[in-house]
């Protein structure tokens, strides 16, 4: 199966996934990172039961419910850095790897961080343009890696998965071959001032993914084995889904499994340490998962012209509320959760057959994953 198929799965369309989400690897051009020299595995706690029922919208709703519904096929909860619940249904399975969507643009997000540390990039400060090929003009001439960070880069997008014609379409589209994901940041059209609205954008992180290849002298694919990957102790080889010049797709191409997944959020729990050592910055994990200036609190960014109850930080999503919690999340219910006040992470890997068939909760139920998640990260309240 060539590339151009990407844009013939069926996507948004209501058409069950969860086969497809399993065998990316298998079935389009991908890039291979291979598993670490010294893998990781969690230690096994004593296992819990998932909540039979959670509270959203002022009703208690059934959990097997929700999993059923939303074609989940992983579920992994780990408390302390141990595992106390692993579920696998459908395609899932320990060694699974599972297309992460948009949770990649929060590794990303950690890759520009360490890359900073390193020296390649002078700072978040610099236009991203000093680093980047871009058209005069074109949205992300002059403009900060801070504001492409935190979706602030002024670029006109729309991520609006119902419409054939939208900006997260013809991403797809260039992922299909009709040009080169470079080609398509570099032409990109500049609409508001940097740093004034957050608008949920997948070309900022490709930006972002550009900016590493052109930064390190590497390709995305080679850095992230060498800084994530081997520390990590990643369990499976991993995959970046690439385009037809061996790009990165940077905003969402990134298979993982379930184990290796949780590892991100354990690391940035840990304040970027692992096993001891610092593998990202202190300051850049504090950072990355704030939102530090009005435009990016609870209520105010934006997907596809509707205002969500989450803020955002460099690439991660913050739950509303005062528990500190974060998220990286991907379309169809890929999230990695993580609650450091009760010590939780939490895996869901999902493929929602209902995602994208409408811009409402009701289909996409970003906000009751959320819901869940903390309902199995309270139950430790009581143990």
């Amino acid at each position: 199966m060539t590339d151009k198929h990407i844009t013939d799965l069926g996507l948004f369309t209501g058409k069950s996934q969860y086969e497809n989400f399993a065998r990316f690897k298998e079935m389009l051009p991908v890039s291979r990172m291979a598993a670490s020299s010294a893998a990781y595995r969690f230690a096994d706690g004593r296992t819990i039961a998932l909540p039979a029922t959670y509270a959203f919208e002022g009703k208690e709703r059934s959990s097997d419910s929700f999993l059923t519904e939303t074609d989940t096929s992983a579920v992994l909860v780990l408390k302390d850095g141990e595992v106390r619940h692993e579920l696998y249904r459908l395609t899932g399975g320990r060694d699974v790897q599972w297309i992460s969507w948009s949770v990649a643009k929060s590794f990303v997000s950690a890759l520009v961080g360490i890359a900073v540390a390193e020296g390649h990039i002078r700072g978040i400060g610099d236009p991203i343009s000093d680093y980047i090929g871009v058209e005069p003009g074109s949205a992300y001439d002059g403009v900060s890696i801070k504001d492409v960070l935190q979706m602030s880069s002024g670029a006109r997008w729309n991520e609006d998965y119902t419409d054939t014609g939208s900006d997260v379409h013809r991403l797809a589209a260039a992922m299909a071959g009709v040009m080169p994901l470079d080609t398509f940041v570099a032409t990109m059209v500049h609409e508001a001032e940097p740093g004034t609205i957050c608008r949920y954008n997948s070309g900022d992180t490709q930006a972002l993914g550009g900016l590493l290849v052109r930064a390190t002298g590497r390709s995305l694919t080679d850095y992230m084995r060498e800084k994530l990957v081997e520390p990590l102790g990643f369990e499976s080889d991993a995959y970046w889904l690439i385009d037809g010049v061996g790009m990165e797709m940077a905003f969402a191409g990134l298979n993982v499994t379930a184990r290796d997944f949780a590892k991100l959020g354990e690391l940035y729990r840990n304040h970027g340490r692992w096993d001891g050592k610092q593998i990202v910055p202190e300051t850049w994990v504090h950072a990355s998962v704030r939102a530090d200036a009005p435009p990016h609190q609870p209520g105010q960014p934006i997907l596809a012209d509707h205002p969500l109850d989450l803020g955002y930080g460099y690439q991660w999503w913050l739950p509303n509320g005062d528990r500190g919690e974060f998220s990286a999340i991907g379309i169809y219910n890929q999230l990695v959760y993580v609650d450091p006040s009760r010590g939780v992470t939490i895996v869901k890997l999902s493929a929602n057959p209902a995602y994208g068939t409408s811009m409402d909760e009701r289909t996409n139920r970003e906000m009751e994953n959320i819901a869940f998640l903390r309902a199995i990260a309270a139950s430790f309240d009581n143990q």
